[in-house]
């Protein structure tokens, strides 16, 4: 099994680190700067009698451009060697790129996904148990729709030690709580001063990749193509999904009640004029 990483920032390289540290695949490494992903390939097989891993690891520079251009350049390049490959899309804006992505490789929709609800829940559920003096492993929470002002907050499907999130914390509380998880990128950008997270979306997108190349069926938060799910067709949109080897192999319908599939639904629509944009383009 071989898990190629497009981009060798900080994002790239600490998935491909983790990717290695669990033993779940062979790693290549791709970026446009010459030498780059090579010396990092060679830092990390330099690691391997440290950490005990044996998957391999090899970097490559590639061509690449911006976002859109990235996502077209990056997929018609990769599909030729790879016609068999699961993309997960990282880049923002993420449902669009998800989108293009899908577009642009002419794959089956349920090979293509993007990760960003794995991030935002992991998030939310560090935000609630700093807010209660609790473990995140006894919080449960969930967000859908889009990654970014659209995520869908679920207060009814979040629990902290088996007690509904709304039972221990006021309405004020729940919105400060979903805003600063909206918001979870932009806060550590601000705090940093130069660069964006990496440690958390590598961690997602690794979680993501495990549950295919071991073939779990866990269900996870994903960006996935809507077939009829929660009345929302024909978009990528951020949903519950059971992955697999074949990719996303379920979409999961949670209990939605009128006000959260209302919030999922406009998500889903305002994507779908994004990505209309976006064709035209």
């Amino acid at each position: 099994m071989k898990v190629t990483v497009v981009g060798s920032g900080f994002v790239g390289q600490t998935t491909a680190m983790r990717i290695l540290e669990k033993r779940l695949a062979d790693v290549c490494l791709i970026d446009i700067i010459e030498g780059k992903p090579q010396g990092l390939a060679l830092d990390l097989k330099q690691a391997a009698p440290i950490e005990g891993y044996e998957p391999s690891i090899v970097g490559r520079m590639d061509l690449l451009a911006k976002n859109a251009a990235i996502i077209r350049d990056v997929v018609g390049n990769v599909v030729p060697g790879s016609p068999g490959a699961i993309l997960v899309v990282v880049s923002n804006p993420l449902d669009e790129m998800t989108f293009l992505a899908a577009e642009a490789s002419g794959f089956p929709r349920e090979r293509v996904m993007g990760m960003a609800g794995v991030l935002d829940s992991a998030r939310l559920r560090f935000f609630i148990a700093e807010e209660l003096g609790v473990s995140p492993n006894v919080v449960e929470a969930i967000t859908l729709g889009s990654h970014g002002d659209s995520m869908v907050a679920l207060p009814r499907h979040a629990t902290v030690n088996g007690t509904p999130l709304p039972e221990l914390v006021d309405e004020p509380t729940l919105e400060r709580l979903f805003q600063r998880t909206r918001d979870g990128g932009a806060e550590i950008v601000g705090l940093l001063k130069s660069g964006s997270a990496y440690y958390a979306p590598s961690a997602s997108v690794v979680a993501m990749v495990r549950a295919i190349v071991l073939d779990t069926k866990e269900v996870l938060p994903v960006c996935a193509w809507t077939t009829g799910e929660y009345g929302i067709s024909e978009v990528y949109v951020g949903v519950p999904a059971r992955l697999g080897a074949k990719g996303v192999e379920e979409i999961v319908e949670l209990d939605l009640n009128d006000d959260e599939l209302a919030k999922l639904r406009a998500a889903a629509e305002g994507i779908r004029a994004k990505c209309a944009d976006l064709a035209a383009l």
